[in-house]
Order: C-alpha cells, then structure tokens, then sequence
C-alpha cells in the first residue's frame, strides 16, 4: 500500500472539494450543523465518486446518515455495555460501602478502600477501548460496504469484512489506520487551538471542520480501494 499517496490524495482531494468551492463550503458546513447530512456526504465520498460530489439530494443525504448514525450506536453497544458494567460496579459497590459504614464521608478517610473500586473501573475502561479498537478494524470497511451497495446490513457482513481485510492485508491495513489516526489527531489539535481563541474560536472550528471529515472519508475510500474490489457482490434481497 501506497500510504504516502494515499494520504497526499487524501489530502489534497479535501482541499480541492473546499478551496474556492465557497458555496460547496458554506453547505457543508451547515451539514456538519445538522450532523447526519454530513454523514450522508461521506457516504458518498465513499462510493468512490471523485472529485467531491456536490451535496445534494438532501433527502438522501439525510437518510444514509441516519442509517450510518443507527450502524454507529449499533457498534458502540458492546463498548458502552462494557463501561456500564464495570463503572456501575464500582459506583454501587461504593454506595454499598458508605451504607454499611453509616458515614457519607468514609471515603475521605479510608481512601485505600476506593482503590480497588477505581482500579475495577480502570480495567473496564482499559477492556472498552481494545474492544472499540477491534469493532473499528470492521465497521471502518462495513459502513464503505453499505455505502457502496446501499444495503444496512452490509455493515455487518462480517465474513464479507474479513475477506476484504485479508485482500489488502492486516499490516498494511492497520498501519494505514494508525497513520489515519495520527494525522487526523494532528489536525485535530490544530483545530483545537483555533477553538481556543476567545469569541470566534468555535467558529473558526465549524469553518475548518468539513476538511477534517473529507480528508477521513476519503483516505478510508481509498484505503478499502488498495482491496482491488472492483465490485461488491451481493445476494438478492
């Protein structure tokens, strides 16, 4: 795999799509505003249409991103179960603890004894992220798959995802997402600093922020593209 071309076109296609394209700009802006229609314009992207679409077809758009939004809470249940699961034991179990002592201050005086309790969260905390690590390996390939065959459950074709996985392989496609990561994680910052400036800040964010989400959706584009999937095929439903 390509990475640096990869991330070059990546990079360049968003400027493109934004760069002097001020009414592309202005739409896209008020998409990230009302969130699924952004999504919905990534669903094109990934649908490998290059240059960057237009945003229309609102009513569309707004549909794919309730369906990307409703795939998205689907793969996020087993990381916030995980969470409520070991944080709800931590905290009750605390409760229990001040209860049975009969002092709503206990802890500030037997801090060895919320230890553990802490250290309970921290492990299931430590458990959801490798967990929403593994879940992002998949759903990154299964929201291009139903994008591409406008099919929901398509982002859940498990075997489908492993094979298209196995086609550009593990390493390559895991070095790709980290290097996602830590590129969008750099831009991130960046934003950051611009939010951080008093009274404007969050609208200089809002400005530069379709760039951030172009760039990923087609870096992702072109990272399930190194597949060689020329075609997705499907059973008939």
């Amino acid at each position: 795999m390509e990475y640096g071309k990869i991330l070059g076109d990546s990079l360049g296609y968003a400027k493109d799509a934004l760069w002097g394209k001020w009414k592309r700009w202005v739409l896209l802006i008020i998409s990230t505003i009302i969130f699924p229609l952004i999504m919905g314009y990534c669903m094109e992207i990934w649908r490998g249409k290059t240059p960057a679409p237009e945003p229309e077809q609102w009513g569309r758009m707004f549909i794919d991103g309730l369906k990307l939004l409703v795939a998205a809470i689907i793969y996020a249940i087993p990381v916030i179960l995980i969470i409520l699961i070991f944080g709800g034991y931590a905290f009750f179990s605390a409760i229990q603890v001040a209860a049975i002592s009969g002092d709503p201050n206990y802890f500030t005086t037997h801090m060895e004894e919320l230890v553990p309790l802490v250290m309970a969260f921290l492990v299931g905390l430590f458990i959801a992220i490798v967990v929403g690590i593994i879940l992002a390996l998949f759903y990154t390939i299964g929201y291009v798959r139903m994008a591409r065959t406008d099919r929901f459950g398509e982002a859940f074709n498990f075997g489908a995802i492993l094979s298209t996985i196995r086609k550009i392989g593990w390493g390559s496609y895991i070095l790709a997402l980290i290097i996602l990561f830590i590129v969008a994680f750099i831009i991130g910052i960046v934003l950051s600093v611009f939010m951080s400036i008093p009274y404007v800040g969050w609208i200089l964010w809002l400005i530069l922020i379709p760039f951030l989400i172009l760039f990923e959706a087609r870096y992702i584009c072109m990272v399930y593209d190194s597949a060689g999937e020329t075609s997705i095929q499907v059973p008939p439903a």
